[in-house]
């Protein structure tokens, strides 16, 4: 490689690669064995994700949905009929996520979309509803505060909480609206072991619909470190208002691409007949210096 300006530019990539590998192992050598997989950060809402105390998390990243028989009711959608029919969903989302670490046991969360959602009609369907119904807008909103009362031990598991706000979106829509305000408590428990880190996350949900707390979304969560650059995450998720039937399976990488940069791939697959039936989503995280 005679050109010195190609000589330059390979060093640097070389250099950008070896220094934050290099990094990764030094902050993990130093710590216990059962926090290998995650750090001492606090559980995000994100899977694979731990919020480190004075850390800024920006995430922004893309979301696809799929899924060809999307139950629905043309009464809700403003066509008259109550009863169930099945139709071709298809959405796509750019959404930001912020998190920031304001201490080792305070976490909060906000997070945003934007989205295009398209319905396509149950041939079966003898409603006035429209062959396609397609609608666009802000969707998504979010904030949460998270909270850590005990970390983790050698012995003991580590146990968080979380309170959850959705405020009222797109009220005048029928497919992307969120028609009521949501509150979302939960906790969840972390724990490492030699072959991987497992977490539970339990939440329940309560709306002026409802006027009742219903149960909310169950995860569970498998967390296991490959290298010092690469960690893999598994979930099953779902049981939304206790439903058995909207289960999920999540996997994902994360994958350190500079020392505070990581290139974040998830894939979601439905169990059952009533998830959507595919959902990637490709990201970029940032976190700016402590």
């Amino acid at each position: 490689m005679r050109n010195p300006v190609l000589r330059l530019s390979a060093l640097v990539g070389l250099a950008m690669t070896i220094y934050p590998l290099g990094w990764a192992r030094a902050q993990e050598g130093a710590l216990p064995s059962y926090l290998r997989d995650r750090g001492t950060g606090i559980p995000a809402s994100v899977f694979g994700t731990y919020l480190e105390p004075h850390q800024l998390l920006i995430f922004p990243f893309f979301a696809y949905s799929k899924d060809n028989d999307r139950e629905y009711q043309p009464a809700k959608l403003g066509f008259g009929l109550n009863a169930d029919f099945r139709g071709r969903f298809r959405s796509s989302e750019g959404l930001i996520f912020i998190g920031y670490g304001v201490s080792n046991k305070l976490a909060l969360e906000l997070e945003a979309a934007y989205i295009t959602a398209h319905l396509d009609k149950d041939p079966t369907d003898p409603s006035a509803m429209p062959a396609r119904i397609s609608e666009k807008g802000i969707a998504d909103l979010e904030a949460q505060v998270r909270y850590r009362p005990f970390t983790e031990t050698a012995g003991w598991p580590e146990l968080y909480t979380f309170l959850e706000l959705t405020p009222a979106t797109n009220t005048r829509k029928v497919l992307i609206s969120e028609p009521n305000w949501d509150v979302k408590p939960g906790f969840g428990v972390v724990k490492g072991f030699p072959f991987g880190t497992l977490q539970l996350k339990i939440a329940f949900e309560w709306n002026r619909e409802s006027r009742s707390p219903d149960m909310g979304e169950v995860a569970i969560e498998y967390l296991k470190r490959l290298s010092p650059a690469l960690r893999l995450n598994l979930a099953i998720e779902g049981g939304e208002t206790g439903a058995p039937d909207e289960f999920e399976l999540i996997a994902g990488l994360r994958w350190r691409i500079g020392e505070r940069a990581w290139l974040k791939l998830d894939n979601s697959v439905g169990l059952s007949p009533k998830a959507t039936d595919w959902a990637p989503q490709v990201g970029v995280q940032f976190a700016l210096p402590r």
